[in-house]
């Protein structure tokens, strides 16, 4: 379920306000930071691939909503960040001697995807919502290695990230509070979240085919 309180008022830390927003319906198992911890490397690249795409996402909402009044200078901010995050994981990679290689993606950004009505204004709200999802989940991952990976570097990483990945999905609750109530949003993000579990519900057949969003959650 997903609990909001109220935002802050003008001048408050936004971080503290996101921290009572609960968008996640099921947490990322054990099984899945073991996986990631025995396959750092993987974890890494995807996380490199994940932060240019969700550039991309930023980018692409800004073209699709040209003219929405304020949302360029919401987003353009993020996509810049979200570039600086990829430039910072490509540096930890070439310093180990890797570099961005494809990988078979899990599928969960296109299955998160068609969850997206196509009827507007319900397709800008899905929208914010998804791309906010996926920006929680990968908060509480990276929160997971910043804590448990037995890689000092690759702690102080994913550490040195999370407070603006918490910025990030902040970010789009806030866009869609600033466009619809909660009695709106909040009962469409729980439908959301509870697909996001659905998707990352189940095991890994391949440990060595562990991503930022593969499966791996626990369901209660």
């Amino acid at each position: 379920m997903v609990v909001v309180s109220p935002m802050p008022a003008e001048g408050q830390c936004l971080e503290k306000s996101v921290a009572s927003i609960r968008w996640l319906a099921a947490p990322t198992s054990a099984s899945w930071v073991e996986q990631a911890n025995a396959h750092p490397i993987e974890v890494l690249i995807d996380h490199a691939h994940c932060e240019r795409k969700a550039a991309g996402a930023a980018v692409q909402l800004m073209f699709r909503y040209l003219c929405e009044p304020g949302l360029g200078e919401a987003l353009s901010p993020l996509a810049r960040e979200e570039l600086e995050h990829f430039e910072q994981v490509l540096e930890v990679l070439k310093a180990r001697g890797r570099y961005l290689e494809p990988l078979p993606s899990p599928g969960y950004g296109a299955l998160l995807a068609k969850q997206v009505r196509r009827a507007e204004p319900q397709r800008m709200l899905d929208s914010f919502l998804v791309a906010g999802l996926i920006e929680a989940r990968s908060h509480e991952r990276m929160a997971l290695l910043a804590e448990h990976s037995p890689d000092p570097e690759l702690r102080s990483l994913y550490g040195a990230l999370l407070a603006s990945e918490a910025r990030h999905f902040g970010l789009y609750w806030v866009l869609c509070e600033q466009r619809w109530d909660r009695s709106v949003i909040v009962p469409r993000l729980e439908e959301l979240a509870d697909v996001e579990a659905d998707i990352l519900s189940g095991d890994l057949e391949r440990p060595e085919d562990v991503r930022m969003h593969s499966v791996g959650v626990s369901r209660g």
